[in-house]
């Protein structure tokens, strides 16, 4: 089946993971998303382990559906080859700073005076309108202006620490990839293409000001900063007599059930600090202290038969190797195994969305590195002997046998 962007054309001119990320999934979605890799290729392509040279682990979990062409944009006649591709292009996406692409003569307003339609899509540090617009961005460096680092602290860690993945790149590219399904929207309604940027430090902001500002949101405050749920060090995987167990006993409903399944049904009217979902935010540490104790006398298997029999919610804690082996994410397809040409078995990590008419297919394993170049130029109309020329002169280059 086509996926529901089959039709659509995106220039991916990204590296690294934020921008790569969100491109992948709008070509799970089905449009033809051509990676524009400049002649030493994505770095992540070198980020191993890996089994082939510039076919790193992380590249290929982020560069699924998608073509390869490689163009040293700042060789003589390099940006006249991506301005081909941008007359049929209907999205393109960058991710240095929008002043490399004005340098390259690749601006928005470069590209629009030969593609009124395009949809001009930047994967930015800092929104350009403040004072950190110059400012370069990674994942680590927007994590901790964001506060994260911060949160690992006032949630009673010794020293402030990242996030053990790169997720300000992950979750911003989720912004982007919508950023970039909600102007194709309002171009086919409208026929306008258009500038769009997704600042990396203002994407991870929404997300923790909406949790953290807390008291803070009201004028005048009514309270600290953050929220004391999320930051109390009890909200962690429980320790048992064997393990742990991960629960989210929330409201009072949930409460009274676990009151009554370990024999104190009492505290639920008695005790004060379990009384409502309030009063237990009040005294989190002190309530969830207290289901710390209770937990650590029975083992995990024990906990989760007796969780199930009362409807309350738990889980197991992974580790990675659990989460690969999870019987249920193999029943669904989600986990799986494939034969990538060039890498042999890899596993297969589907995209997590189901639909019921235009489900999200692998159509293309991750290119190798200028895999596609001589196809793509054939399709913008360029002759054998004008694109053999391009590779003589290094403006273009292909994939090594």
């Amino acid at each position: 089946m086509a996926g529901p962007l089959e039709g659509v054309r995106v220039l991916d001119l990204t590296s690294v993971v934020m921008g790569p990320y969100a491109t992948q999934w709008l070509g799970d979605y089905g449009a033809d998303v051509v990676k524009i890799e400049p002649p030493e290729g994505d770095v992540m392509r070198l980020s191993g382990p890996m089994k082939s040279e510039r076919m790193g682990h992380f590249y290929l979990t982020t560069n699924r559906n998608k073509r390869s062409v490689v163009i040293d944009l700042k060789a003589p006649g390099g940006r006249e080859v991506m301005l081909d591709l941008v007359r049929t292009a209907d999205v393109l996406v960058y991710n240095v700073r929008p002043r490399a692409m004005e340098r390259l003569g690749l601006g928005y307003e470069d590209l629009r005076a030969v593609n009124t339609g395009l949809i001009y899509v930047g994967g930015i540090g800092f929104s350009q309108r403040g004072r950190y617009a110059a400012r370069p961005a990674y994942d680590d460096l927007v994590q901790g202006m964001s506060g994260l680092p911060w949160l690992t602290r006032q949630a009673g860690a010794d020293e402030p620490s990242y996030a053990p993945l790169v997720l300000a790149d992950r979750l911003v590219g989720l912004q982007l990839a919508l950023a970039v399904a909600s102007a194709l929207y309002h171009r086919a309604r409208t026929g306008q293409g258009q500038k769009v940027d997704v600042p990396m430090f203002e994407g991870m902001a929404s997300i923790v000001l909406g949790e953290h500002l807390a008291g803070e949101l009201f004028d005048p405050a009514i309270g600290s900063f953050g929220y004391s749920r999320s930051l109390t060090r009890g909200r962690r995987p429980y320790r048992t007599r064997d393990g742990y167990l991960c629960t989210l006993i929330y409201n009072d409903k949930q409460w009274r059930k676990f009151l009554e399944v370990i024999g104190r049904p009492e505290m639920m009217d008695e005790d004060p600090r379990f009384s409502s979902q309030g009063a237990r935010l009040a005294n989190i540490d002190a309530v969830y202290g207290f289901l710390g104790e209770m937990l650590a006398m029975r083992t995990t298997d024990e906990w989760l038969r007796v969780f199930e029999q009362a409807d309350l919610p738990a889980a197991p804690m992974y580790s990675i190797e659990d989460l690969k082996n999870d019987e249920h994410l193999r029943e669904t397809g989600f986990l799986g195994d494939t034969l990538h040409p060039s890498e042999g078995p890899i596993a297969s990590i589907a995209n997590p969305t189901e639909w019921s008419e235009t489900p999200p297919v692998m159509r293309r394993h991750a290119p190798r590195l200028g895999e596609h170049t001589i196809e793509v130029l054939r399709e913008t109309g360029l002759d054998e002997a004008t694109i053999e020329g391009l590779v003589r002169r290094g403006v273009v280059g292909v994939a090594r046998s």
